[in-house]
């Protein structure tokens, strides 16, 4: 099965979810939306009322600010993966409950094992705790690529909505985001001579027989 349809096939499981009592306030369950194939896979915290009303990820105005700042290191929505810790919104906006989360956590790993992302921006304390617990705080984490025991490689960066309230929070953000294509080619020529590396050890291996 491709990714596309891996990932048709997980929103059709969230949209029955009832995991948790979020099933019963929702109007729309947000799974996530974006390139299949997608490099950078971006995780925010919670739907809000524009996502509910909607079932698209990051559509109001934190949304409209973070479509700036992927346009802003030459990409679209269409190159990326956009999801949430929670599909489902939180009554009034609240945090996430750890009872949520974790209900949640399944379909938010198998998204990352379908779409395999080079680097997965985490958009907020709460998207930060979730993948990275025990690494500190978003304060400390922020702007910092940290590549996790798994491998995967994580970056922290203050959450939209945030930045909207606080002038500060937004310039921060944005020197933060503008690290990205510097991380993602890091990355890739890393992978790249591991495969090197790997090619070479078959050469050798071919030789000895």
């Amino acid at each position: 099965m491709d990714n596309q349809s891996q990932l048709v096939r997980i929103a059709a499981e969230i949209a029955k979810c009832e995991k948790c009592s979020l099933s019963k306030t929702r109007i729309n369950t947000v799974p996530g939306s974006g390139n299949p194939e997608a490099d950078i896979l971006f995780v925010g915290e919670a739907p809000g009322q524009k996502e509910d009303e909607s079932g698209i990820p990051f559509c109001g105005a934190a949304g409209k600010f973070l479509d700036e700042m992927i346009a802003s290191i030459g990409l679209s929505r269409d190159d990326v993966f956009i999801a949430n810790t929670l599909k489902c919104r939180p009554p009034e906006n609240r945090d996430p409950e750890d009872s949520e989360k974790a209900a949640c956590r399944p379909y938010l790993d198998r998204q990352v094992e379908t779409i395999k992302p080079k680097l997965i921006v985490c958009l907020g304390r709460h998207s930060v705790a979730n993948f990275m617990p025990g690494a500190g705080g978003i304060s400390k984490l922020h702007g910092k690529a940290v590549r996790r025991p798994s491998g995967q490689v994580y970056l922290a960066l203050y959450h939209p909505a945030a930045a909207l309230h606080n002038g500060g929070l937004r310039s921060t953000l944005m020197e933060d985001f503008a690290k990205i294509p510097a991380i993602l080619k890091k990355i890739k020529a890393e992978k790249a001579k591991k495969v090197e590396a790997i090619d070479e050890v078959k050469q050798e291996q071919q030789h000895l027989l």
